[in-house]
């Protein structure tokens, strides 16, 4: 394996500039300290192609070079369809449609879309774990990340938490929104403590919504929404507050004849890449399930 080129398992950083030690270069490249206190124990740094000591200290023109090293991923891979919008040697983007878990727990075993990422790893030879990004609900449709390695899902993760992350939603709410586009900036916390209703509350996190009207109809409303913070339930619980909960809805409003769950679809993501740091935007159409009830809502 080379390790002064980049590949699928070996990530390459040039310098640019002398005087850092390995470990300082490689905090300033965004490599936290635990990422690289594993990749330093596993002996999987290098400089110039060479395992050296953290703090050797670097001059410019030397490379630098982690390796991302085979795991095992253990979760029982079923042939279940995957719709992939992006794929590269970091990342693997899905559409995913709803009535689908996510990850396993110990109610759903099977029938995943772990499940179905881990058959799908196993026949492209991808010897890694399953590492998602981000979180979308069981019948919450749309765009979902998973990482291809943990350097990957490190930078990843850090764009998300530092709010880097440009994220949005389309959604079919109750009642006509009067306002074209507003925001909401209400915190949100649990209900109750072993409930897993959230509810807008003083002594919950900080949630800030911005939406915009698509579309009006005779009693309900499309909206584009965008969420600046990743809290839990954060667009139904805000939309619910100020009176246009989403259609389906059953934990926050009520069920629909015209839909079987909530009205909520993860359209449009925009990120860096994790080494090139390009911007890139993903795009997931709409599930037939909201086609069909715009579709009802425009005809009625």
């Amino acid at each position: 394996m080379n390790l002064l080129k980049n590949s699928e398992n070996v990530i390459v950083f040039h310098v640019e500039k002398s005087g850092e030690s390995l470990e300082e270069f490689l905090f300033n490249n965004k490599i936290s300290g635990r990422f690289f206190r594993r990749l330093y124990r596993g002996k999987n740094v290098f400089i110039n192609g060479v395992f050296k000591r953290k703090d050797n200290l670097l001059k410019e023109g030397d490379i630098v070079s982690i390796r991302m090293v085979d795991e095992v991923e253990n979760i029982l891979p079923e042939p279940i369809p995957l719709d992939i919008i992006y794929e590269d040697v970091d990342l693997l983007v899905i559409n995913k449609q709803p009535y689908t878990v996510v990850h396993q727990t110990k109610s759903h075993q099977k029938n995943t879309i772990s499940n179905g990422i881990s058959y799908y790893f196993k026949t492209k030879g991808i010897n890694k774990k399953i590492r998602f990004i981000n979180r979308l609900d069981m019948d919450t449709s749309g765009i979902l990340l998973v990482a291809k390695s943990p350097f990957a899902h490190q930078q990843m993760a850090l764009q998300f938490e530092n709010n880097e992350v440009e994220k949005k939603y389309m959604v079919v709410v109750a009642g006509v929104v009067e306002k074209d586009q507003g925001i909401i900036d209400l915190p949100i916390g649990r209900e109750e403590e072993q409930s897993i209703k959230k509810t807008v509350t003083p002594k919950g996190k900080d949630a800030l919504t911005k939406y915009k009207v698509l579309e009006r109809y005779k009693e309900t409303s499309l909206l584009d929404v965008q969420i600046l913070t990743g809290r839990s339930h954060q667009i139904r619980v805000h939309l619910s507050h100020i009176g246009h909960p989403i259609i389906g809805d059953t934990l926050y409003y009520e069920p629909s004849e015209y839909i079987e769950r909530q009205a909520l679809h993860s359209h449009y993501l925009k990120a860096k890449l994790p080494r090139s740091k390009e911007i890139i935007e993903f795009k997931a159409p709409l599930p037939k399930d909201i086609v069909n009830l715009i579709n009802h809502l425009n005809d009625s």
